[in-house]
């Protein structure tokens, strides 16, 4: 059977890697970014240069109009869908929750919860096993941040990924007769662009000597882990929360 997978927020880091591991392992892959055209093309390219299929899809994910237009595009293009990687992320300027705006907690819950909720629903259409689907698996990125709270600097995104733990566990109740694995990893400190959104981009190599590995992960490294977890070798793991962090 063809695998197809979608990847949100695939232009960078974490999805990129995901996506281009994924098109190396046999999937065809779906790029999907929201606003960098230009690197979802170049990963687009890169793909195809080996031989590998993939399109790259504009939308935010945060808004249902968009959504179901990215599916109608994989299902034209690619083909019935059988595995998502719910990556997609945001996070604004550091700061303490009194000085955060509804505008700010709105983008970020839009794009680190509503995105996730709204995506499943529509995998699910096409994998769900009761409505002629094949099954598939579904891994959702949360953030090690959901563990420790990122009080003083980011809670709004803590708080979020936090959502994502929950829907992990429910959803993998609600869809194992469906035939859908669902599973969570939740990075550590990992070497991506994220962190300079929060203005930090050096976070990761200022936090490195408190992760008891002593370093900042790699994009591929959690790549890894979610393909694990989307693969055969995982076939009985569903409803689990990975923590890749380097066991800080």
């Amino acid at each position: 059977m063809k695998q197809v997978l979608l990847v949100t927020g695939s232009s960078r880091g974490i999805g990129a890697a995901t996506a281009l591991m994924a098109s190396r392992r046999g999937y065809a892959v779906c790029i999907n970014y929201h606003s960098n055209a230009a690197a979802a093309d170049k990963l687009r390219a890169q793909i195809a240069g080996e031989g590998g299929q993939a399109i790259a899809v504009q939308a935010d994910v945060g808004v249902e109009a968009d959504v179901l237009r990215l599916f109608a595009t994989i299902d034209a293009q690619l083909g019935p869908l059988t595995a998502l990687v719910n990556n997609v992320g945001v996070l604004e300027q550091q700061g303490k929750l009194v000085d955060m705006s509804a505008a700010r907690l709105q983008r970020v819950f839009n794009t680190n919860i509503l995105s996730y909720f709204l995506c499943a629903r529509e995998a699910i259409k096409r994998m769900a096993t009761s409505r002629g689907g094949q099954g598939g698996g579904i891994v959702n990125v949360a953030s090690g941040a959901s563990r420790h709270g990122a009080g003083n600097v980011y809670v709004d995104y803590a708080a979020s990924k936090g959502a994502i733990d929950v829907m992990t566990l429910g959803l993998s109740k609600e869809l194992g007769p469906e035939g859908i694995r669902v599973n969570c990893v939740r990075p550590g400190i990992v070497y991506t662009e994220i962190h300079a959104s929060g203005g930090d981009p050096d976070r990761v190599s200022k936090l490195a000597s408190t992760v008891p590995l002593g370093r900042g992960g790699q994009p591929e490294e959690i790549a890894e882990t979610i393909l694990w977890l989307l693969g055969e070798q995982s076939s009985y793991v569903s409803g689990a929360i990975i923590d890749a962090g380097g066991a800080r």
